[in-house]
């Protein structure tokens, strides 16, 4: 959706339908059908926005095959949809049985991750709106944390040259701009903007910059007007904004049976306690119990709150959205299919309600219409 802030600053909000587990170009299409048109008839929206996921196979060959594109453009045209920003975080198999620390591989020390966002700004430029001026790609934070010695190190920012200059090249031989967003996540090598800067510092700020996902702000306890002065006082662009809230807990000792439901095998929730303490995955939470309060990296919906005792940090994310200056937002809930019983849709109409549900909360929230 095209929505104007109070201000006056253009922007594009959009869903993400990594979401959806469809990973060649008809199941792409189907799912278009399936989830996408109904959205956009549920929010009586002339065009709707999506944050489309391509997973690496089906983004190569849509790179290699310039009437496949074309055919997808045709394809969201005829629906209503429009496409200015992608989800290159996950690389494939990103709603298979268990994902956990796979979501991380390929990392940006290898050729494959750089290649993979390259045939993604390669389709991108096609699936553009004319009107368009940019176009968005988020990516990992190079690496899940560990081992991250020198070498690694070294190998990441080589590639991240070789980017920019592959950007710029499709710049010049297209005239149209993409950037690649790197998401600070919990248990990454950039898990904090502070972290971020670190990343980025002497890379090339007019082709990379930050994906700044709400709820891995929220799970680093970060204050959003902070993190946001941070970035721009270093020059860093955030490039695209996640809009997405974390579970959080006041009395984990209290919640236990509630925040066991949320334990699940599919996803890795890193949680973190105000007091600094971080584990890996909610069951190790739970396990090791440190004192709360815990932010738990569970993307929960925007406009649907948890059952008490558990609440979400929405209301950092509405401090965020105040903040940050921006024109990609992307509502990234994937994490419907493994809420807790009773709470997660039970049919492809029940997850377009849900998504609906969430693009009219944060169509409110940025133009101001919840005031």
């Amino acid at each position: 959706m095209r929505l104007r802030r109070p201000d006056g600053r253009p922007v594009h909000l959009s869903y993400c339908t990594n979401v959806h587990p469809a990973e060649d170009l008809p199941g792409i299409i189907g799912q278009l059908d399936t989830y996408a048109v109904p959205v956009r008839e549920r929010l009586d929206a002339d065009v709707l926005g999506l944050g489309l996921w391509l997973a690496a196979p089906v983004a190569a060959a849509l790179a290699d095959d310039g009437e496949a594109r074309r055919l997808l453009r045709r394809e969201l045209d005829a629906r209503g949809l429009e496409v200015v920003t992608l989800n290159g975080f996950p690389y494939e198999a990103f709603q298979a049985p268990v994902v956990k620390h796979a979501v991380y591989r390929p990392d940006w020390t290898t050729t494959a991750r750089l290649d993979y966002t390259l045939d993604l700004a390669r389709v991108l430029v096609d699936l553009l709106p004319d009107d368009a001026e940019r176009g968005s790609v988020s990516t990992l934070p190079l690496a899940w944390r560990e081992p991250w010695p020198q070498a690694q190190r070294d190998a990441a920012r080589h590639r991240l040259d070789r980017l920019a200059e592959g950007l710029a090249e499709i710049a010049w031989q297209t005239g149209r701009v993409v950037r690649v967003a790197f998401e600070p996540e919990p248990g990454c090598v950039a898990e904090t903007t502070t972290q971020a800067v670190d990343m980025l510092a002497g890379t090339d700020t007019d082709r990379l910059g930050v994906c700044l996902d709400l709820a891995h702000l929220a799970c680093a306890w970060e204050d959003p007007a902070d993190a946001v002065t941070r970035l721009a006082t270093a020059g860093i662009p955030v490039v695209k904004v996640q809009v997405s809230a974390a579970l959080e807990v006041a009395d984990p000792v209290a919640a236990r049976p509630v925040l066991e439901q949320y334990a699940e095998p599919r996803f890795l929730h890193q949680t973190r306690s105000a007091a600094g303490h971080a584990c890996d995955d909610l069951d190790l939470a739970l396990a090791e119990n440190p004192p709360g309060p815990w932010r738990i990296h569970f993307h929960v919906p925007l406009h649907a709150p948890p059952a008490p005792p558990l609440t979400a940090t929405t209301p950092l994310l509405r401090e965020a959205l105040a903040v940050v200056d921006c024109d990609h937002f992307d509502v990234e809930t994937y994490t419907w299919d493994v809420l807790p019983a009773g709470q997660r849709p039970t049919s492809p109409a029940g997850l377009a309600d849900g998504i609906a549900g969430e693009l009219a909360w944060t169509r409110d929230q940025l133009t101001g219409a919840h005031a």
